[in-house]
């Protein structure tokens, strides 16, 4: 299966490194093909322009950077997002990314009459987001989890009909004991291995 892994933290000492990394281990000892986006380390502008709103309804020429992340969209079967949960949502520069390559042409459509749009990314069939949250689960439940939103009730329904998504996420990180961590990082990529097995 064709993997693309887009990875958002800024600093290189984050445990959210050590997720990235269990999350590509297991993907690998599944056999899988995999593309690792670094948002951060690539520099990627997050900023959605003016020139880019002004004409989000017409698909056409893009930025070759956002082209290239385009294309790898095109390209991935499953999508894995990496990421801590600030805000109860995702960081702007991930946030960025989906305002700037989830676009018309790319992620949907908008046909002449229609008043829905129409999905292209048919080729995505799994979505697994792997996060930390630094509060606990009741804290981010009563919140109403909005990265979680985002992720089954926008991004998904741009893919394929059938798209499943997985939710791996540690809680309370900020209270967490290196073991716990350890431990969180070892079930992201027991998990990811074990499903990406089952998926074949």
């Amino acid at each position: 299966m064709r993997t693309l892994v887009v990875y958002c933290h800024p600093a290189d000492t984050s445990f959210a490194v050590a997720v990235r990394d269990a999350a590509l281990e297991g993907l690998r000892a599944g056999g899988h093909e995999v593309r690792l986006t670094d948002l951060y380390a690539e520099g990627f502008d997050p900023v959605f322009s003016a020139f880019e709103h002004a004409n989000h309804r017409t698909a056409g020429a893009m930025d070759p950077v956002v082209a290239r992340h385009a294309d790898d969209l095109r390209w991935c079967e499953s999508l894995v997002l990496v990421y801590p949960t600030w805000w109860a949502g995702q960081p702007a520069m991930l946030k960025g990314w989906i305002d700037r390559v989830w676009t018309n042409g790319v992620a949907w459509e908008l046909p002449e009459g229609a008043n829905r749009l129409r999905p292209l990314l048919r080729n995505i069939r799994h979505i697994t987001v792997a996060t930390t949250h630094g509060s606990s689960k009741l804290i981010n439940a009563l919140e109403g989890e909005g990265g979680k939103r985002t992720v089954n009730r926008s991004i998904r329904v741009l893919c394929h009909p059938r798209c499943r998504t997985r939710w791996i996420a540690m809680y309370n990180i900020d209270r967490s004991t290196p073991h716990e961590r350890a431990r969180f990082a070892q079930r992201v990529s027991d998990r990811l291995a074990r499903e990406q097995r089952q998926r074949r």
